[in-house]
C-alpha cells in the first residue's frame, strides 16, 4: 500500500520488458522500479515516470473489508487478497 494508507493494485509486468515488477523496488514514494532495465512506474496512477518505459501500467480499483483487499479486474469480477494488518 502507499504511503496514504490506501492499497493500489497494477498489472505485474513491466510495460516495457515484460520483467516482473513484484521482484522490482519501490523507491521515492508512490514509484515501483523495474528490476531488468531500472524504468519507473506511479503505481497509484500507472504513469511512467523514468525511460526506458513509455507506456502505462494497468491500474484496478481496490477496496478493504476487514483484512481482505479486493481488486476489481477488467472483467468486472473481484479477486481478494488476504494480508496482515500487523504488517502494513
Amino acid at each position: 500500500h502507499g504511503d496514504d494508507g490506501q492499497f493500489y493494485a497494477t498489472a505485474g509486468k513491466c510495460t516495457h520488458g515484460a520483467a516482473d515488477l513484484a521482484d522490482g523496488l519501490v523507491v521515492e514514494g508512490n514509484l515501483i522500479e523495474c528490476p531488468k532495465h531500472n524504468g519507473c512506474f506511479d503505481f497509484k496512477t500507472g504513469e511512467p515516470k523514468r525511460l526506458p518505459v513509455r507506456t502505462r501500467l494497468a491500474t484496478f480499483p481496490t477496496k478493504v473489508e476487514g483484512d481482505t483487499v479486493f481488486v476489481q479486474v477488467t472483467d468486472g469480477k473481484h479477486v481478494h487478497i488476504r494480508y496482515d494488518a500487523e504488517d502494513s
